[in-house]
């Protein structure tokens, strides 16, 4: 399955980092009854982010379910070694995955190594660095990951800028490439991110931190039209 098969819609992507890791089972099955098809797996190291998160044991314990439904695993590496954890994100199942600008020396080659491997490519960038950067390391990469916050935890509030660069990617990159947000995404920033460019948006304390994470998911659909 690749972002191809997907070709213009709009996804919303809980981000299970942020998920109640007593009850991932139910909620997983909760959130697909109500339509999500992509769900949205952060991988940190204590080194690039603060936080250590979830990594492959996690991911291999899902990825039968979730890819049974005919859903993905969305990777996001915030790892200062990307290349390193490829091949153990293939093992354990993840779909895709999207590595960071400001840690590949060359960007061509992790794609490429990505590729090799049966994986999806996205490349994320910070809030400080350049759209252009950003862009200049997409060739052959499926998305573009526009961070609306300083990656690392849940629950941060949407930097407005990130509009402009949502705007500016949607504008530079190639029609077929994906561009997706993530980072302080619910009722009040998904409409003007979705429509400044982002067809992938990706929410986890605006999902999750409620009583009912199925019920917050079809919100955001409805907000978004997807």
């Amino acid at each position: 399955m690749s972002w191809s098969d997907w070709a213009g819609t709009v996804e919303i992507e809980p981000s299970l980092y942020a998920s109640d890791f007593s009850q991932l089972g139910v909620q997983l099955e909760a959130l697909r009854t109500a339509g999500a098809r992509v769900f949205h797996f952060d991988v940190g190291d204590g080194h690039f982010i603060p936080e250590i998160t979830i990594g492959p044991i996690v991911l291999a314990s899902i990825s039968p379910l979730v890819r049974g439904w005919g859903a993905r695993l969305d990777c996001h590496l915030m790892v200062r070694e990307p290349e390193r954890h490829f091949e153990a994100i293939a093992k354990a199942g993840g779909n895709s995955v999207t590595f960071h600008v400001e840690v590949v020396d060359d960007a061509v080659r992790a794609t490429a190594a990505a590729r090799a491997l049966g994986l999806g490519v996205g490349i994320a960038f910070n809030p400080e660095t350049a759209v252009e950067e950003a862009v200049g390391a997409a060739e052959g990469v499926d998305l573009v990951l526009c961070m609306s916050i300083h990656p690392g935890y849940s629950g941060l509030a949407f930097m407005p800028d990130a509009l402009e660069r949502l705007a500016a990617l949607r504008q530079l990159l190639p029609a077929a490439t994906r561009i997706q947000v993530d980072g302080g995404i619910n009722g009040d920033t998904a409409r003007a991110a979705h429509e400044a460019g982002a067809d992938l948006l990706v929410a986890g304390s605006a999902i999750f931190w409620n009583d009912d994470p199925a019920a917050s998911f079809r919100e955001l659909v409805e907000v978004v039209g997807a």
